[in-house]
């Protein structure tokens, strides 16, 4: 736990919250900043920045629980389409300093914009994609 981390004070019950999921090894709240109706935040309880700094059955369970969590949110809120989201670095879109992943519902007229395409050069991405292979 980090003391000056708000998510970590969450989890403590030192600032409340609006709980949808908890157990030993995460809680999960609606965002006091939804980008829609229903937005939920999934957080480890263990303090992370990054996902790198996640064990890999922390990250697999966090997918397991991200969708019995949507399942359950389509039965409430009347979606179909949503994004799973998690940011790394403040560079990413992170904002909080503790890994933490969105699910975000979408409806036909919420009008969120989550990235706008550039474009691809691809004499730059065959490079990128040799470099990245050899390291695999």
């Amino acid at each position: 736990m980090d003391n000056n981390c708000i998510f970590c004070k969450i989890i403590n019950n030192e600032i409340p919250s609006k709980k949808i999921y908890e157990d030993d090894d995460f809680l999960a709240m609606l965002d006091i900043a939804p980008a829609t109706k229903g937005h939920v935040l999934i957080v480890p309880k263990e303090h992370a920045e990054t996902m790198a700094e996640l064990s890999d059955e922390k990250l697999s369970k966090i997918l397991v629980l991200a969708k019995k969590i949507i399942n359950a949110m389509k039965k409430v809120h009347n979606f179909t389409d949503y994004n799973i989201i998690q940011n790394n670095g403040r560079l990413a879109g992170q904002t909080v300093g503790h890994y933490h992943m969105h699910l975000i519902p979408r409806y036909s007229v919420d009008e969120v914009s989550l990235w706008s395409p550039h474009e691809n050069d691809p004499s730059v991405t065959s490079d990128m994609a040799e470099q990245v292979r050899k390291l695999l």
